[in-house]
């Protein structure tokens, strides 16, 4: 290539330089020392999986705060009930906005005795019928459930339920008579909670104050003045076992109709020496 020729190119290429900078890209020292872009701005995945976390930590925050909040919520109601008789349970709450979706009428009878105003016929009799073990178990009856497992895994059925004296009380008070697993664990893990804040006699008297005993009938008192027409505390030996028989089913079934059951009722009593 003559001199000529070396001239004109190297004219061409600076007017290409000046004209077109984007020519000369490869020899401008600035362009090999920027940054990649791709390195500095964020990660549109990233910023999106980033943000993910974040609500997801906040939703398990609150729902720690809430579940927390529940917990001090039934820790001090259950302090409070070592001294101050309820007023109303979430079963009774239940019952009156049942009547009132269904436009039905809706008597509620209801009035708390002291255990000492309760026949120890009736309080042998529910614990007979419901929970043997009642004076063993601090809240829960492992063995009961153990065996009630046992028994389901045989038969491919549950038969019946493993539930204490203490946990039905748990349910009474604070939930209701819909049945769901959340509503059970909450049951496991407050009904030992109960247990030891009121103690076995005041778990007994509770129970036999606000458990169901018929259509708006609650408690030992009004179930003895709705079906016998008397006093809870003059409830006989027979009397007793036919209400407790109806405790697992309080707004089907009749004392009257309780003879065989009942009947149990007042062996197991006898066994246990009442």
């Amino acid at each position: 290539m003559n001199l000529c020729a070396i001239s004109i190119l190297s004219h061409a290429r600076a007017a290409c330089s000046v004209k077109y900078p984007i020519c000369n890209v490869r020899s401008d020292p600035a362009f090999l020392i920027s940054p990649n872009p791709s390195r500095t701005g964020a990660d549109p995945v990233a910023k999106a999986n980033g943000r993910k976390r974040g609500w997801i930590a906040r939703l398990l925050l609150v729902g720690v705060v809430l579940i927390a909040g529940l917990y001090l919520f039934w820790a001090v109601s259950l302090l409070m009930l070592r001294f101050v008789d309820p007023p109303t349970t979430g079963v009774q709450i239940q019952r009156r906005v049942e009547a009132m979706v269904s436009r039905k009428p809706y008597r509620k009878r209801f009035e708390f005795v002291p255990l000492e105003r309760i026949s120890p016929n009736l309080q042998h009799a529910a614990i007979a019928a419901e929970d043997g073990h009642f004076y063993r178990h601090h809240g829960i009856d492992w063995e009961q459930v153990e065996q009630v497992a046992h028994e389901s895994s045989e038969t491919g059925r549950i038969r019946r339920g493993a539930s204490t004296i203490t946990q039905q009380l748990v349910k009474n008070l604070f939930f209701t008579t819909h049945r769901n697993p959340v509503r059970k664990a909450l049951e496991y893990t407050l009904a030992p909670m109960a247990d030891r804040i009121l103690g076995k006699k005041r778990v007994l008297e509770l129970y036999l104050n606000v458990i169901e005993w018929g259509p708006g009938v609650y408690g030992a008192e009004a179930a003895a003045e709705y079906h016998y027409r008397t006093t809870a505390a003059q409830l006989s030996r027979d009397q007793a076992a036919r209400l407790a028989a109806c405790l697992p089913s309080p707004r089907r079934r009749r004392p009257a109709r309780m003879d065989h059951y009942s009947a149990l009722i007042l062996e197991r009593m006898g066994q246990a020496g009442w």
